[in-house]
């Protein structure tokens, strides 16, 4: 039997989710396709809400 509160808790299904920017290790930075920083690009920001990487919390250890 499934609790009542899993109907409403998780969604029906993952909206699919294409981010315009890939992580660059060398950089350390989310470059666009042309290989600018994801950063400067203020409208995709706005957008997408953040270009957050995961370098700081394997690279330190007090996140």
């Amino acid at each position: 039997m499934r609790p009542f509160v899993l109907n409403y808790v998780l969604p029906a299904e993952s909206p699919a989710v294409t981010l315009p920017y890939t992580y660059d290790s060398a950089l350390q930075l989310n470059v666009l396709p042309d290989g600018r920083p994801a950063i400067v690009d203020r409208d995709l920001i706005l957008v997408t809400g953040t270009t957050t990487s995961t370098a700081g919390s394997k690279t330190h250890f007090d996140d």
